[in-house]
């Protein structure tokens, strides 16, 4: 598995946030599959759309202005068809895996904290602080990045601990749905 992790940074999105305005350099109906297809880019955002296209955004600008500025750089890279977009205007498909925020913690399940998703494998070190890094590749090819396997009991003081340590966008999933996708 190891010559297949990336330094490369796909984040996959479940919704948009501020700042919205990006530059869209690709969008694919099937997902890429290897790294290099990201030859130029070290980081990009991963939309999954109604449509069913996956889109494929560089860097987060306050205004299209600003993202108009730096269209001409990113298209220099390679991506000639790159334009300025708004994310928060992209119909996102409903994932099977998605990030609810509003899940109803049973005391008699064990739980996962889930601190990032990336479309292409990403080597453990990562994850700055935390011991103990699960590894999952979902049916929707993207690979999942969680920690420990906690009683309902206990979970809720364990996401506030993982957030403390910077990973703000943390939350919990059940143990259940992920274990089989779990990578030894």
């Amino acid at each position: 598995m190891s010559h297949l992790r990336t330094q490369k940074k796909i984040v996959t999105c479940d919704k948009a946030t501020a700042p919205y305005y990006a530059i869209q350099i690709l969008a694919l109906q099937l997902p890429p599959q290897e790294p290099e297809f990201f030859n130029h880019i070290d980081a990009a955002r991963e939309f999954a759309c109604a449509d069913g296209f996956v889109r494929y955004v560089v860097g987060e600008y306050q205004t299209f202005k600003a993202a108009a500025e730096q269209l001409a750089n990113v298209k220099g890279l390679g991506y000639a068809d790159a334009f300025v977009v708004n994310t928060s205007k992209y119909q996102l498909a409903e994932g099977q895996f998605s990030s609810s925020q509003n899940i109803k913690i049973d005391p008699n399940k064990n739980y996962l904290v889930q601190l990032s998703a990336f479309r292409f494998p990403v080597y453990l070190t990562h994850f700055e602080n935390i011991d103990g890094i699960l590894e999952f590749y979902m049916k929707d090819k993207i690979y999942r990045y969680c920690v420990g396997q906690y009683p309902g009991t206990t979970v809720l003081d364990e996401l506030a601990r993982v957030k403390s340590l910077g990973y703000k966008g943390a939350f919990v999933v059940e143990w259940d749905k992920y274990a089989p996708y779990q990578i030894e």
